[in-house]
């Protein structure tokens, strides 16, 4: 089929890209060990995203707590995208742009990491998320497209911009990255 082919071809060059990108794998290579850093130290790796990106948040936590390819303890892991109830009454009572910071407030510690996954790296309410772990302490990793230069990618201690600019091909290398990451972890433990 034509179109298979042609989104085949799309996302071999767009791997291709990524693993050219020595700066990009630098950058995973320093998250993987502050990831793993946090939970040795008994700290939580939270994760908050929208949409597409709020699917791979919980498929990330739940890899952490669950497990990845083989057994292991399970981590402490939480995306705040997961309970539905606290979206919505923090949503109705402070706004939308809210609904990630004000579980960070409650949640985060100094000794925890969040993900910060957004396509564009301008989503109000994971910028919002952003600020509020920066004044905390808590180690930011943003995951954004190939606009390095969003509010996410210059605030968060840690970018990793990944090589596209559509938003299904930029989800794709942020799995790809997410399950790179949960196999790191899945050879420590």
């Amino acid at each position: 089929m034509e179109l298979l082919l042609h989104r085949f071809e799309k996302h071999q060059a767009m791997m291709t890209a990524l693993k050219a990108d020595t700066s990009l794998q630098k950058k995973f290579q320093a998250v993987c060990e502050s990831t793993l850093s946090t939970l040795k130290n008994g700290g939580t790796v939270f994760f908050c995203g929208n949409g597409g990106s709020a699917s791979d948040a919980e498929h990330a936590a739940a890899e952490l707590v669950g497990r990845f390819k083989k057994e292991r303890k399970p981590l402490s892991a939480e995306a705040f995208s997961a309970n539905t109830s606290t979206l919505t009454a923090i949503g109705n009572d402070y706004g939308y742009d809210n609904i990630f910071a004000r579980q960070v407030l409650a949640k985060c510690k100094k000794e925890d990491l969040i993900f910060l996954i957004s396509t564009s790296g301008s989503s109000k309410n994971v910028i919002a998320a952003m600020k509020e772990a920066n004044q905390i302490g808590t180690t930011t990793v943003a995951l954004i497209g190939a606009n390095g230069d969003s509010p996410l990618g210059r605030e968060s201690k840690h970018c990793l911009s990944v090589p596209a600019l559509e938003t299904a091909y930029i989800q794709e290398c942020h799995i790809f990255l997410i399950h790179s990451l949960c196999d790191y972890i899945d050879n420590y433990y």
